[in-house]
């Protein structure tokens, strides 16, 4: 799993090249409509992989995405939701981002701690 803080006022699709950037060739990659650009589709491709996701409504030509595999992108949001239960991460009480990333980081390791000893 990679994180990665953003400015608010940017757009999620500007952080997209960072997060692929050095990660081995997945066969899919899935995600919400708010992804969906021509330039992102064409990096997971020139990586290897295959992109799922749906097009915009405003968007003529409407592409299919694998209705069982774009349900899994709920463990992306289950994840997020549960990070937001963190009142520092919710409230976001600290000033520097390189604070608020540590605290994010510190918080996602406590999940998945917590996943990974409820499987074991």
């Amino acid at each position: 799993m990679r994180l990665l803080i953003t400015a608010g006022q940017a757009s999620d699709k500007t952080a997209v090249p960072d997060l692929l950037v050095g990660l081995p060739a997945a066969g899919a990659l899935v995600a919400d409509r708010g992804y969906d650009s021509r330039a992102i589709l064409d990096l997971v491709a020139k990586t290897g992989g295959q992109a799922h996701i749906p097009t915009q409504s405003r968007v003529r030509v409407q592409r299919s995405v694998e209705p069982a595999l774009y349900r899994r992108r709920n463990l992306v949001e289950r994840f997020f939701c549960k990070l937001k239960h963190f009142r520092r991460v919710a409230t976001r009480f600290d000033k520097l981002a390189r604070n608020f990333l540590a605290a994010v980081l510190i918080a996602s390791t406590r999940l998945w701690l917590r996943a990974y000893e409820s499987t074991t």
